[in-house]
């Protein structure tokens, strides 16, 4: 856990984006996933979500992480649209540019992730706070879109080329929540190549970069700088 003192801390006087975040929340691994693939330095402040700190209300009353705050003022409260806005700054790895789609065709999949297969999700892993709980039944229609990028896997070892790009990044933490659900369940699905996908994502160097802990920020504090230092040596591909 970085305290201060650590290079992490050692903010330069320059005003940088703020970044509130909460380290497990998958809409935010993929924007710090983004961001420090980017290389985009930002302050962050990791929260606490039920006690969440009036300069993130402020910002972005709905209260759900991630929230950047530009140096210009501007607030972006969208987990893709802060990815977005940090790889059209810098993409050292072609995250926008995969070799077999285009951006429409990874945010139309991304789309599908983030509407039918993330209710799916909420259903399989929270049944009670559904209307009418049917776990199994979530599970089985997640487990539809599931297959379906199965076989995309088993043409190239990322979603859309051999080296993984925007969809991969912005899908795997939500695919990461399903699997933990039942993890013995989903290792006995036949999908040899969603299950080595997932793996390499998780074993990434990156993605263990984005899931440091840090303690939470409260008003008065400075931040964290993030990506730290240890960043520039942490590849993504993980394959």
């Amino acid at each position: 856990m970085a305290q201060e003192g650590d290079p992490e801390t050692d903010l330069s006087a320059a005003a940088l984006p703020v970044l509130y975040s909460f380290r497990r929340c998958p809409y935010a691994m993929r924007a710090r996933m983004a961001i420090a693939v980017s290389g985009q330095r930002c302050e962050l402040r990791e929260v606490v979500l039920r006690d969440k700190p009036a300069e993130l209300l402020a910002a972005s009353p709905k209260g759900t992480v991630p929230v950047l705050v530009d140096v210009d003022g501007r607030v972006i409260d969208q987990s893709l649209d802060i990815m977005l806005w940090a790889l059209r700054r810098s993409d050292p790895e072609n995250w926008l540019r995969p070799s077999h789609a285009t951006l429409d065709e990874m945010l139309a999949l991304i789309a599908e992730c983030d509407g039918a297969f993330k209710r799916d999700l909420d259903g399989y892993k929270y049944p009670e706070r559904q209307p009418v709980p049917d776990a199994e039944a979530s599970r089985a229609r997640g487990a539809l879109f599931l297959m379906r990028l199965d076989e995309l896997l088993q043409v190239r070892r990322c979603l859309h080329g051999d080296l993984p790009a925007l969809a991969d990044i912005a899908m795997a933490p939500f695919v990461r929540q399903f699997a933990q659900v039942d993890a013995a369940w989903f290792d006995q699905q036949p999908w040899p190549a969603l299950h080595a996908w997932l793996r390499a994502r998780l074993e990434a160097p990156m993605f263990e970069h984005v899931l440091a802990k840090y303690a939470p920020w409260r008003s008065g504090q400075h931040g964290i700088g993030f990506p730290s230092a240890r960043a520039g040596a942490a590849s993504s591909s993980g394959q």
